[in-house]
């Protein structure tokens, strides 16, 4: 098991629970907005915004975090990461925030102590990048968007 060392921003209400995972078998543990004055953020249709957890995390080197939707939020909300999955590099020690996006026709609370994301912890592997005078052949060759079927 990897260990995320958390530390809470300074005013964060310490009532807000570290990322947790809900059952034995989840891969994303629950991340939770942590607002100024305990407050709201209200996201009109097609909006997003900056929503703070109250954390900054070390990750150890060779691992990353992504940031990944809730999908209950998702199907009863229409609200969505835009930037899905976001990352969070090992070498990053600044506060976590979540860029949320409402796509639904409604506007939608988010409230203090709310879950907003879930967090996936994952290895890394960085690769060297060589400029080559050309590329092996395959298959599928060139072949882009919807080349390997119909639908």
């Amino acid at each position: 098991m990897v260990s995320i060392r958390v530390i809470r921003e300074e005013g964060a209400d310490p009532s807000i629970p570290l990322p947790s995972y809900e059952t034995t078998g989840s891969a994303g543990a629950d991340i939770r907005a942590s607002l100024p004055d305990r407050g709201s953020v209200v996201l009109e249709p097609g909006t997003r915004a900056l929503v703070p957890t109250g954390l900054r995390v070390e990750i150890p080197a060779g691992y990353e975090i992504q940031v990944r939707p809730r999908s209950g939020l998702a199907l009863k909300h229409g609200i969505t990461l835009p930037n899905t999955p976001g990352t969070i590099d090992s070498d990053y020690r600044g506060p976590l925030g979540v860029i949320m996006m409402n796509a639904g026709t409604e506007a939608v609370e988010i409230t203090h102590g709310d879950r907003i994301a879930q967090l996936v912890v994952a290895p890394v592997v960085q690769a060297r990048f060589d400029l080559a005078d050309g590329l092996s052949d395959t298959a599928r060759g060139a072949g882009g968007f919807g080349s390997t079927g119909t639908a």
